[in-house]
C-alpha cells in the first residue's frame, strides 16, 4: 500500500493519497484546488487516479475534486446525502472501494455537516482492523468538527450536533485502539477550537486524550463541542456552497496579471479593493490609501477571505516574487477576481506617491498615555474569545473578534479615536486597514498587540 499524507499550513489542511502499488489504483481524499502535486506523486509512482473522495462539502478552502477529474478521468465520491451540480458517485455507509488488494470501506459520520464520511483504510482486503480512517472533519486529533457552520443554510447546530455525538461516540470510538487517525484539519482551523499540532493519532489515545471523546450523553456532548467556538470567517459559507457548484477550473499555469502604475490606478478607480500582502511593518511605513493589508507571513487566505468581500475585483500588492503564490492561495479558497498585481511595489508606490499614506502603530505606552488623556481612544479587542479568558483583556475594551469584524462595523463609533489590538500585532493591522477601507479616519493598532500590553505592568482584567 501507498498512503501519502499532505498537509498545507497555512490553511491547517490535510489531504491524502492512497493506492495500492501491484495494481497502480490510486484514490485522492479531500484534494486542495492546486492539484499539481497530487497529480505528480501518481505520475512519479505510476499509479492511475481513478477516484477522488471528498469526505465532506468543505467551507475553508475549495476542494479540487473538480481540477482532479479534469486531469486524470477520476470519478467524484461524496456521501450519499450530498447533491451536487456535477455528476458524483454517492457513497453508501458500509460501501466498500477496491484498489486491488488494497481496499476502502465508507462509514457515514454526520455531524459537522450533514453527509460527512470517513474513509477506513484496509492494507489488506481481508484485514479485520483498518490500518487507518481518514475522519475529514468529524474527529480531529483533540477536538471534533464543530456542527455550527451550516446553521445559516438550514441544519441547526442541535440537529448536526446530535448526529455530530452519534458518529463520534458510537461510531468513530466503536473502532479497535490500534485504527491510525488521519484527520482534514489540524492546529489553527476555525473549523474546531482545540486542534492539536500532530499529523496523526489512533483511536485509543483519542479515546484517553479528546475532551469530546469521553462517553457523554447527547446533550452534554452538544453543550461541550458548540462552547466557545472561535468566529467562522465570513467565506465559509460562500465556500461551502461553492464546493457544490460545477464551478470555473483553476489553472496553475495562468499567470496573474502585472500591471503598470496606469492600469493599476485605473482598476482601483474603478473599485477594485487592493489587498497588501507586506509586513505589517512595511504597510504601516506607506501602503495605497484604502488598502487592506492581509500579511503573506500566515493565515493569509483565512485571514482574507475573513475581510475582503466574495464579489469584489481584487488587486494585489505583494512581497517580491510572490505575486504568483499570493494569486494561488486566494483561489484556494475561491476568491478567482484577481485583476492583477501591481509591478515593483517599492518603485510603484514611489510613482503614487500622492495616494500613500502611513499607518498609525502606537506602543502600549502611548496607548496608556493616551487612555489618560482627555479624548481617550475607543480599544477595540480582536482576539478570539477563548484568548481573552485565557489571557486578560484590557478593562472596557469593545471585543470584536476578526472573524465579526466586517458585519459589526456599526457598532464602532465613527467620532472616536480608534485603538485595535490582538494577540501580537499581525490581525491587529488587518482589522485597522479595514477600518481605514471603510471610511474610519483615526485608526491606530498596539505594536505588539496584547503582549507587549501585558509587559507595561498596566492592570488588566483577567
Amino acid at each position: 500500500m501507498f498512503f501519502s499524507q499532505y498537509y498545507l499550513d497555512c490553511l491547517s489542511h490535510a489531504s491524502y493519497m492512497i493506492a495500492d502499488e501491484t495494481t497502480g489504483q490510486a484514490v485522492v481524499v479531500d484534494p486542495r484546488r492546486d492539484v499539481s502535486e497530487y497529480v505528480a506523486d501518481a505520475e512519479a509512482h505510476g499509479f492511475t487516479v481513478v477516484g477522488v473522495i471528498n469526505t465532506h462539502f468543505h467551507a475553508d478552502f475549495i476542494a479540487g475534486h473538480l481540477e482532479m477529474a479534469e486531469e486524470t478521468g477520476a470519478w467524484i465520491g461524496y456521501g450519499r446525502r450530498a447533491e451536487t451540480e456535477y455528476p458524483i458517485r454517492k457513497l453508501a455507509d458500509g460501501e466498500t472501494i477496491s484498489l486491488g488488494d488494497v481496499t476502502l470501506e465508507i462509514m457515514e459520520t454526520p455531524g459537522h455537516t450533514p453527509e460527512s464520511i470517513s474513509v477506513l483504510v484496509y492494507e489488506h482486503g481481508e484485514d479485520t482492523v483498518p490500518y487507518g480512517v481518514l475522519t475529514g472533519d468529524a474527529l480531529f486529533i483533540g477536538d471534533v468538527g464543530r456542527p455550527d457552520l451550516l446553521a445559516s443554510i438550514g441544519v441547526t447546530a442541535e440537529e448536526l450536533g446530535a448526529m455530530l455525538h452519534d458518529s463520534v461516540q458510537n461510531k468513530l470510538m466503536a473502532l479497535p485502539d490500534e485504527v491510525r487517525v488521519f484527520p482534514a484539519h489540524g492546529a489553527g482551523s476555525a473549523c474546531g477550537k482545540n486542534l492539536s499540532t500532530e499529523k496523526q493519532s489512533t483511536i485509543g489515545q483519542q479515546r484517553t486524550t479528546n475532551y469530546a471523546c469521553a462517553p457523554m450523553s447527547q446533550d452534554e456532548f452538544v453543550a461541550i463541542v458548540t462552547a466557545g467556538q472561535p468566529s467562522a470567517p465570513g467565506y465559509f459559507v460562500y465556500d461551502a456552497i461553492l464546493n457544490r457548484k460545477d464551478r470555473a477550473l483553476f489553472d496553475a499555469t495562468a499567470a496573474p496579471r502585472p500591471l503598470n502604475v496606469e492600469d493599476f490606478s485605473a482598476l482601483r478607480a474603478a473599485g477594485a479593493v487592493v489587498v497588501d500582502a507586506r509586513d505589517p511593518q512595511e504597510f504601516a511605513a506607506g501602503h495605497l490609501r484604502g488598502a487592506v493589508n492581509v500579511p503573506a507571513d500566515g493565515r493569509f487566505a483565512e485571514q482574507a477571505g475573513t475581510v475582503l468581500s466574495t464579489d469584489a475585483d481584487l488587486l494585489v500588492v505583494a512581497p517580491e516574487n510572490r505575486e504568483e503564490e499570493i494569486v494561488t492561495r486566494l483561489a484556494r479558497i475561491g476568491f478567482d477576481r484577481v485583476a492583477g498585481y501591481l509591478r515593483s511595489p517599492a518603485d510603484s508606490l514611489t510613482a503614487l506617491a500622492d495616494e500613500v499614506t502611513p499607518a498609525s502603530r502606537l506602543t502600549a505606552a502611548q496607548v496608556r498615555a493616551a487612555l489618560e488623556g482627555d479624548d481617550a481612544p475607543v480599544v477595540i479587542d480582536v482576539r478570539n474569545c477563548g484568548e481573552r479568558g485565557e489571557n486578560g483583556f484590557i478593562e472596557g475594551a469593545l471585543h470584536i473578534a476578526l472573524g465579526e469584524l466586517p458585519r459589526r462595523l456599526d457598532e464602532i463609533p465613527r467620532d472616536k479615536p480608534l485603538v485595535l489590538h490582538c494577540a501580537g500585532g499581525h490581525r491587529s493591522s488587518i482589522a485597522a486597514s479595514l477600518l481605514r477601507h471603510h471610511g474610519f479616519t483615526d485608526v491606530s493598532d498596539i505594536l505588539g498587540g496584547y503582549a507587549a500590553w501585558a509587559l507595561t505592568n498596566t492592570p488588566t482584567t483577567v
